[in-house]
């Protein structure tokens, strides 16, 4: 047998497959559980009832069910609450949870009327239905609630619970996924594992794995600043040497060029450079990561009647497999063929030509 669902009150749906032979209306059919599987599935369907208990605690008495998924690897439970748990406070809940384990008080349910159980504060589960008379299930002074499922006779047989992840479903409902006994054990184990791995890499001892991120994170900040400040003296002074390269063209200056390694940030104070060394310009910049191109056009004030920076790069990019645009004055675009930004530099004269 795979699965047992309820279908009414009192009838219990079997499900499973039939690998040889064949099944006729009215045979005996003999369904035996699987003790491992049962037992695993109670370990978490306990912790469920716990966790929900200790999310009320934490997070509000607002928090209510409405879903779960309890098998023999896990526990799946979504609830009612407005912003994602903080760390701190899936801590909190695992502390209590733990808590009640180590208590290792009893399990105990009896049958009661449903309004009964209802005034003795327990919680009825979202989408069941109930009749008469339920089962209440209470652990010690913690946890009560209506259920007919298989759960441990004492808490501390859950052993260990650990929430694996946090997460939002839907407007207003978070989920939460949590492991317990051997399964919590292992969880936690991988994090180990994983903690090492990296304090390996980084050659420190795991406590002083956080430390050492944080020390390489403000090397990389302070190299970046650096890398910036090169790049942005790279591009003045291969700016320099570009505005002996721009073409006259009735009395236009006229620019195409490509600026190998720069970034966008650079591409945009070379443009601003070269235009106010050149005066009366239109100007097209160009730079290739080996995969991508970026590209800048910028045209002088005195020129934006007759030329349009946004047309110019539109121009440029539509041939080298991209598009853009901008501002009169300045326009940005990008494109996926660097190996076609010479020849499409090298039309920009001509474009030019036919608008002036």
């Amino acid at each position: 047998m795979s699965d047992t669902q309820k279908i009414q009150p009192e009838v219990f749906g079997h499900h499973g497959m039939l690998k040889t032979g064949k099944l006729r209306v009215g045979d005996a059919v003999k369904a035996q559980v699987d003790q491992v599987a049962r037992e695993r599935a109670a370990w978490n369907h306990s912790a469920t009832h716990l966790m929900h208990a200790a999310l009320r605690e934490v997070l509000g008495q607002h928090v209510q069910q409405k879903g779960s998924l309890v098998d023999a690897e896990r526990t799946r439970f979504d609830f009612t609450h407005d912003a994602p748990m903080t760390d701190e406070e899936i801590r909190r809940v695992e502390a209590l949870v733990n808590r009640e384990i180590r208590r290792n008080v009893e399990v105990a349910a009896r049958i009661m009327k449903f309004d009964d159980a209802i005034r003795a504060g327990a919680l009825a589960f979202f989408g069941d239905k109930y009749g008469d008379e339920v089962r209440v299930l209470q652990m010690g002074d913690f946890s009560t609630e209506l259920c007919g499922g298989t759960h441990v006779r004492r808490t501390g047989d859950i052993g260990f619970f650990k929430i694996v992840s946090e997460t939002g479903v839907a407007a207003g409902i978070r989920r939460v996924e949590a492991v317990t006994a051997d399964g919590a054990l292992a969880a936690v184990q991988a994090q180990e594992a994983r903690l090492a791995d990296a304090a390996a890499a980084l050659k420190v001892q795991p406590a002083e794995v956080a430390q050492k991120v944080h020390h390489i994170l403000d090397n990389m900040r302070v190299l970046e600043k650096e890398l910036a400040r090169l790049k942005s003296k790279m591009a003045a002074s291969r700016g320099e040497e570009l505005i002996a390269q721009a073409a006259d063209v009735k009395g236009v200056k006229v620019l195409a060029a490509s600026i190998d390694g720069a970034d966008a940030k650079t591409l945009r104070e070379a443009m601003d450079r070269l235009k106010d060394k050149l005066r009366t310009a239109a100007i097209v910049l160009a730079a290739s990561d080996g995969a991508r191109v970026s590209l800048i056009a910028g045209v002088t004030a005195d020129l934006t009647a007759k030329l349009k920076a946004g047309e110019l790069v539109n121009f440029v990019a539509r041939q080298v497999g991209g598009k853009g645009g901008g501002r009169a004055d300045m326009a940005q675009a990008g494109g996926s063929e660097p190996a076609k930004v010479p020849g499409a530099l090298g039309s920009v004269k001509g474009w030019v030509e036919q608008r002036l």
